[in-house]
């Protein structure tokens, strides 16, 4: 009898967490390794749940893909670890229950591992692994993003007739983080050729049952759930699972009333939680008709309101246009700030950016500073810095929430400086995600009003994305080419690191003449020799021609005025700038905001004299 001929004629139960009794055995490293080191022990884990009534085991080759295995060295051990897991399952079965071949997601919100094409080779030589050591079937487990598992189903299925069970993971109850409703995804995947569809991980029976609510049975698939054992508490810096096996007898009887025929446990689950779930659906049947709950209502998404005026990148394509950074005060008092921000309009700035803690160092909050710029109605466009060192996912989310309800949409997503760096050397930096996948998640709510997790946020966001660029390299082209994978990302116009040498300007011009998305230009007065040197010596992405540091440098040594010096320095390359860019991206040095002022003014007259030219 084969997998899917069981299917048909009863409800299957399949095994627990691997990863969750290898941990709690004081096991913290490679899971999937242990397959060539410490076979015993895999092996007895399978035999645990067998014995505790599984009727499917799955391979412990959850990560064992070349992306995964980099992480530890192993790249190089994907056939063996892969051959070995399943010769020590197909120990374990005896032939007394099915072995299938797990391969898990490795694209997800939180980090891209690797290009689709990288992932689909990984995923092709796990696949070939698995097939030759003749499993029963394949589980592909824990897909959140649903592009990738239909791109990796495609492949199994043309490898192979073995049976496919394709579960996907949810970050919310009944919706995929790209916002599908998971009848529409679990129909999809029927549809691509998968023979079991359905959800395992991150959610417990609770949410997994509410989820499968509105699903109807399949036409030809057969369904399947894997729940967490609940949702993890924290203690001690481990996540630890509530240990309540009894509750998943009235679950798994709870799942069989939604339809599922194949019920197994994924985080925290035990041999012990297995045996309930046997126990659970002793002398049921298989459901053999349903009518689901009616899908989730849509919620209506609000559109919003047409913008009175134009955003940065609209105007830069018309105009020049003048961006100064101030960064705010690392101390308490704001006022001098405000009045740096009001001369900076008066001297005819569109919008002043607005440093997350700039250099890993804590300042007044930057929106903060930007809603006292609104309350104060200056006039001018704060442009918000958005790090993804200081905060995590559910931070960034919540940040990006308060800053529209602000009205406050131009934001420059960065990276963000390493913690090492600044006052608190010992913070930890978070890094959920990088800018690119921090601006793909800011256009997902833009264009479809959905959060991170897919969930809805009822009205869809406005938010312009700034990024950074740093054209101060040896390989422009190569620069470049990162930054057309920003544009790909969604980003709306460019920040450049300060440049100190005209052909720079007229270099990066050139390379990037194909373009349409506006880079506004970095330019910074430098205000002393030591300031000069400093800044080529000790700052990443910053480089200073020879030419310029020799010319702070004179006037040094000869008594001058360094900033006069600085000041002249910039309008050259200002100068240049205007006659390539629209965009002029002015770096205030050590808040002395009397600089951009003047070269603010220096940008206005020479607009001022052009517009009386051309008339």
């Amino acid at each position: 009898m084969n997998l899917l001929t069981a299917l048909n004629d009863k409800i299957l139960i399949g095994d627990g967490a691997m990863g969750t009794l290898l941990y709690s055995h004081g096991v913290d490293r490679c899971f999937e390794q242990m397959n060539l080191t410490h076979p015993e022990e895999i092996r007895h884990v399978h035999e645990a749940y067998i014995t505790a009534g599984a009727d499917v085991i799955q391979t412990n080759t959850y990560g064992a893909n070349y992306i995964k295995l980099a992480r530890y060295g192993l790249e190089d051990q994907v056939k063996k670890i892969n051959a070995s897991a399943v010769k020590i399952a197909k120990q374990a079965a005896k032939n007394e229950a099915f072995v299938l071949g797990t391969i898990g997601g490795i694209q997800g919100t939180q980090k891209l591992l690797g290009t689709m094409e990288e992932i689909k080779r990984s995923f092709r030589e796990q696949l070939y692994c698995l097939l030759l050591e003749g499993v029963d079937g394949l589980l592909l487990e824990t897909y959140y993003d649903l592009e990738e598992l239909k791109t990796v189903l495609a492949i199994v299925r043309e490898e192979t007739n073995l049976p496919i069970i394709t579960n996907v993971s949810m970050h919310e109850p009944g919706v995929l983080e790209n916002g599908t409703l998971l009848p529409d995804v679990l129909q999809r995947l029927e549809d691509l050729g998968a023979d079991v569809v359905g959800v395992n991980c991150r959610l417990g029976p609770h949410h997994m049952v509410k989820s499968l609510a509105s699903v109807p049975l399949p036409k030809h698939a057969y369904l399947a759930a894997y729940p967490n054992a609940s949702l993890p508490a924290y203690r001690n810096g481990k996540l630890i699972y509530n240990n309540h096996p009894d509750y998943f007898i009235q679950c798994a009887r709870e799942f069989r009333d939604e339809g599922v025929r194949l019920i197994g446990g994924c985080c925290g689950t035990t041999p012990e939680h297995v045996r309930a779930l046997a126990n659970g659906i002793k002398g049921l049947q298989p459901l053999q008709e349903k009518t689901p709950t009616t899908k989730q209502p849509t919620i209506e998404i609000q559109e919003n309101p047409v913008r009175e005026k134009l955003s940065l990148p609209e105007i830069t394509k018309k105009c020049h246009t003048i961006i100064v950074e101030l960064d705010p005060p690392k101390h308490l008092q704001v006022d001098e700030y405000l009045s740096g921000v009001k001369a900076l309009k008066e001297a005819g700035v569109d919008a002043v950016t607005i440093a997350d803690n700039s250099l890993a160092t804590p300042r007044v909050s930057n929106i903060a500073v930007a809603t006292l710029i609104k309350k104060h109605d200056i006039g001018i466009t704060p442009l918000v810095h958005l790090t993804c060192r200081d905060r995590n996912l559910i931070g960034l989310q919540s940040h990006l929430m308060g800053l529209h309800t602000l009205g406050i949409h131009e934001i420059l997503a960065v990276t963000g400086d390493p913690t090492k760096i600044g006052d608190f050397p010992g913070a930890t930096s978070v890094f959920d995600v990088t800018s690119f996948e921090l601006t793909k998640l800011i256009k997902q709510s833009n264009e479809k009003g959905l959060s991170f997790s897919g969930k809805s946020l009822r009205q869809k966001t406005d938010f312009r994305v700034a990024s950074a660029f740093n054209p101060n390299v040896a390989n422009l082209e190569k620069a470049v080419k990162r930054l057309e994978k920003k544009i790909a990302c969604g980003s709306d116009y460019f920040l450049t690191q300060p440049i100190f040498s005209s052909e720079k300007i007229k270099e990066l011009k050139q390379a990037t003449k194909h373009l349409d998305t506006p880079i506004f230009i970095g330019i910074m007065p430098l205000t002393s020799t030591r300031n000069a040197e400093f800044l080529h010596n000790e700052v990443p992405g910053m480089k200073l021609e020879d030419n310029t540091r020799d010319r702070m440098r004179a006037v040094a040594e000869s008594r001058g005025e360094s900033i006069a010096e600085g000041l002249t320095i910039a309008r050259e390359l200002i100068d240049t700038a205007m006659e390539h860019f629209h965009g002029i991206y002015l770096v205030t040095p050590f808040m002395r905001y009397d600089l951009t002022v003047e070269l603010s003014k220096y940008i206005q007259k020479k607009l001022r004299k052009r517009a009386l030219l051309s008339q």
